[in-house]
């Protein structure tokens, strides 16, 4: 049976574990075919994944490799796993043994009636949530303002002695740069301007040396050179034009060098005014930036921060009055939340304690204790403080008084092993009536009960039956015998390999196989009486 529960766990999304994977084989393959109409939610969301209905069902399937790599496909299309849970919820609902001891826990109990409460707790308990994470917020803001107090004002003077030092010096963007190309052409003034002159006289001649040949007056020549036979050949006359253009190009050259000698000005006063300032920038540079363009965004973000530091106090009154608001926001959310909380464990434990009559429980009472904690740094429900958490204000527990005249007691300490089966089982049948789905599968959910209590589960199973596909894996004959078909899970071993199959019960099948489970002998007389009986008690109440 835990190869059947197995699978169909990896069906519906399950952890896969490489070690379900048989030795020798490459990998383990499960495959699923679930009836469904075609509107049903679960047929809409497999094809907005692209999956397809064969003749009204859905295929699924799930491999599991060796080395543990995992594929689903749903309908012929290859999916996320994660769309198998998505589909679960809508498809199964599964209920074993560890669900039951999950909800001996007060915290899955509340979660229990939450779900069974439907909106009228999950619309107040979002609106809760949503307060709840923001006054977390505010009070993790508030409280690193106030905590970091004395950090946050030495973080405020630096930024302010930083700005004022760069206020003093009002440096400019791009500034750094400019200073550094005009203190070098400062500083080599001279041999910049005796070079721009020994230029010029190449190109324009100097007039201190009336004899020397230079530039302009070559190339004039050769200009004339040409100009003068150029209506003999096309070619020379292009010639022509070309050093006509060249000797225009060395007088504008020439003209700009003497205009750069002119006012080339060796000034070292000013070459030590900007020295100056350049080591000022310098300063700057190296506290703040690599460059002056870094220094100014530094100051930018700066002013921002001491904006935000500065502000504290008035930022710690926003959050202070924030924080107070939500409290009382919170309180009257909480109230509203255990009001209907209130309502709907009225509701749950009567319907639980109805189950328990069907399951051989007629005097049995379940009720459901909403109660508080006191606690002073709490929120106010009911005119006192209380503690608070994510879910509310809150603490549910589920008691059982298993006959008249007991005091309602915690499931886990009032109850005996076949009571809180019984319990249990009634809880999740009324889960199915409130939230139904087409399968239901419980997986020894009778540990503890025998006898009539163990025919009275069987009966209630059955009555379930009538209105979805349920999946009982029991161990009980008087469970197995109300059901629509009895299936036997079996092992053959060749000496190598066990292989489990599953097979149908029918006819002589059936009652040699309840006749086992009644008396360990599948040909014992009596056993085979008391399964017919059990078969046809069964078929009384179909």
């Amino acid at each position: 049976k835990t190869m059947v529960v197995t699978s169909l766990g990896l069906l519906l999304g399950g952890r896969a574990d490489p070690a379900l994977v048989r030795i020798g084989a490459k990998a383990a393959v499960v495959e699923g075919r679930i009836v469904m109409s075609p509107g049903a939610p679960a047929a809409v969301r497999a094809e907005e994944a692209g999956a397809e209905l064969d003749d009204g069902a859905l295929l699924i399937s799930r491999t599991v490799s060796a080395e543990g790599r995992s594929r689903a496909h749903v309908g012929g299309r290859s999916v996320p796993v994660g769309l198998l849970g998505e589909l679960a919820d809508d498809l199964v609902a599964v209920h074993g043994q560890t669900d039951q001891q999950g909800l001996l826990r007060p915290a899955r109990q509340r979660q229990a009636l939450d779900r069974y409460a439907g909106d009228a707790v999950a619309v107040p308990l979002e609106k809760y949530g949503a307060a709840y994470r923001r006054l977390r917020a505010v009070a993790a803001e508030l409280d690193e303002i106030t905590t970091r107090a004395r950090e946050r004002a030495q973080e405020a003077d630096l930024l302010r002695f930083g700005l004022e030092e760069i206020a003093a010096v009002e440096p400019l963007a791009g500034e750094d740069a400019e200073l550094a190309a005009e203190a070098e052409r400062l500083g080599h003034a001279e041999s910049l301007a005796s070079a721009a002159q020994m230029a010029h006289a190449a190109l324009a001649g100097d007039v201190e040396d009336p004899e020397g040949v230079d530039a302009n007056t070559l190339v004039a020549g050769a200009h004339r050179a040409l100009d003068a036979v150029r209506s003999h050949d096309p070619a020379l006359g292009a010639l022509a034009e070309r050093i006509g253009e060249l000797g225009i190009l060395l007088a504008d050259v020439a003209g700009e060098l003497a205009g750069y000698a002119d006012d080339l000005d060796a000034d070292p006063l000013r070459l030590a005014a900007v020295e100056e300032r350049r080591a000022a920038l310098t300063q700057l540079t190296r506290k703040y930036g690599d460059s002056i363009d870094s220094v100014l965004e530094w100051a930018e973000r700066g002013s921002a921060r001491l904006l935000e530091l500065d502000g504290d106090d008035e930022r710690i009154t926003e959050l202070t009055a924030e924080r107070d608001g939500l409290r009382s926001e919170l309180s009257l959310l909480a109230q509203a939340l255990t009001d209907a909380r209130v309502e709907a464990a009225t509701r749950f434990a009567s319907a639980v304690t109805a189950e328990m009559a069907s399951l051989a429980m007629p005097h049995a009472r379940v009720t459901i204790d909403v109660r508080q904690v006191e606690d002073p740094d709490g929120v106010e429900v009911d005119g006192r403080p209380v503690a608070y958490g994510p879910s509310g204000t809150d603490e549910v527990e589920l008691l059982l008084a298993p006959h008249p005249g007991a005091q309602p007691r915690p499931i886990a300490k009032g109850a005996s092993g076949g009571e809180l089966s019984r319990v249990m089982l009634a809880v999740e049948v009324v889960f199915a009536g409130s939230d139904p789905v087409p399968t239901y599968l419980f997986d020894e959910v009778d540990a503890g009960v025998g006898g009539k209590a163990a025919v009275e589960v069987g009966r209630r199973l059955a009555k379930l039956a009538k209105s979805a596909q349920v999946v009982v894996v029991t161990h009980l004959p008087q469970v197995a015998a109300f059901a629509d078909r009895q299936l036997l899970v079996e092992k053959t071993n060749d000496g190598s390999v066990t292989r489990s199959g599953v097979k149908v019960l029918e006819g002589e099948d059936r009652v040699r196989e309840l006749s086992r489970m009644l008396a360990g002998h599948e040909d014992s007389v009596s056993a085979r009486a008391h399964a017919e009986e059990l078969l046809a008690a069964a078929r009384a109440d179909a």
